[in-house]
């Protein structure tokens, strides 16, 4: 199916050649890097979620399958669930001090906030 969304091509010029293809710029993802190299950011919020308690992760530089992955192990380390969203490891619960420690463990730079 061919995509032809107008909307990608508004400041594109006409063009008279039957054969050309509109070419989009693609973000390219950022590449992962080493754990010795990430500084994360460990912090507790409450505010927007219903009174509930969150720990947040944020400060990953890299793709996001890899952030992905490293969500699943600490909410697997903290046996409670959580999410990945806009760059950032949401884990239910107060686990700031248990996710730093695991962090540290396993080779990344911590930051405890809040």
């Amino acid at each position: 199916m061919k995509d032809n969304n107008w909307k990608d091509r508004l400041s594109v010029v006409y063009s008279t050649n039957p054969d050309y293809q509109y070419q989009q710029k693609e973000e390219a993802e950022k590449e992962t890097l080493p754990t010795q190299k990430q500084t994360l950011i460990v912090a507790i919020e409450k505010k927007n979620r219903g009174g509930k308690t969150v720990t947040l992760v944020k400060g990953f530089i890299g793709r996001e399958d890899d952030l992905a992955d490293l969500g699943k192990k600490l909410k697997t380390k903290c046996g409670v669930g959580g999410s990945v969203k806009d760059s950032e490891i949401i884990i239910q619960g107060d686990f700031k001090i248990r996710m730093a420690d695991l962090l540290k463990e396993w080779g990344y730079r911590v930051k405890i906030s809040g």
